[in-house]
């Protein structure tokens, strides 16, 4: 859930600078779709959640 809930954070926040700067790009585009996916916690959510877990979890900490 805290994972989740600073997601939602972090992709709203880039979503805010990048419409604010009218940027259209695929990266917004991805940022806007990130975004709707944990904002919504749809049954679509849980796969990406996942998915978003495993990659957080395969950066390696120094």
């Amino acid at each position: 859930m805290a994972v989740t809930v600073s997601l939602v954070f972090l992709f709203g926040l880039v979503l805010f600078f990048l419409l604010r700067n009218h940027s259209l790009s695929a990266g917004a585009a991805f940022t806007a779709v990130m975004f709707g996916f944990f904002l919504a916690s749809t049954g679509a959510s849980e796969p990406i959640n996942d998915l978003t877990t495993a990659v957080v979890n395969a950066i390696p900490t120094p």
